[in-house]
């Protein structure tokens, strides 16, 4: 049986950037890649700008809990991407690590989320195709 790779997204709070990644990645991936997200400081909810904008493309994150950033996440993964989390994020050796420059889109009316929102899509179409080959 083929190992099904497991991605994990990290940023501080996990309630926008790696949020919107892990169902974008969920949607795409049709079961075929495990999605975990989590926060070096989560926030209390979902940004509402963000589950607005991935409700447009009929994805709802509006009930995900941001989840705190565990040793065993980072080991169970195959790769790890971080939004801006610096310094958080524990290191071992043999994971590929990734970092995507991404607006926080904290604050940010569901106008401004939207770009985002797309880079991050194109972004997960990528990592997709290289994960599965395709």
């Amino acid at each position: 049986m083929a190992h099904t790779p497991e991605v994990l997204f990290v940023c501080v709070h996990n309630a926008g950037r790696s949020q919107m990644a892990a169902a974008l990645l969920q949607h795409h991936a049709l079961g075929r890649v495990a999605v975990r997200s989590a926060g070096s400081e989560p926030a209390e909810k979902v940004n509402p700008a963000a589950a607005e904008a991935l409700a447009e493309w009929g994805l709802d994150i509006a009930a995900e809990i941001p989840a705190k950033l565990s040793t065993a996440d980072v080991e169970a993964a195959d790769v790890v991407i971080t939004m801006g989390c610096g310094d958080a994020c524990p290191i071992f050796p043999g994971k590929r690590y990734l970092d995507w420059d991404l607006v926080d889109p904290a604050g940010k009316s569901v106008g401004a989320v939207r770009p985002i929102r797309d880079d991050i899509d194109r972004r997960i179409r990528g990592l997709l195709a290289e994960l599965l080959d395709t």
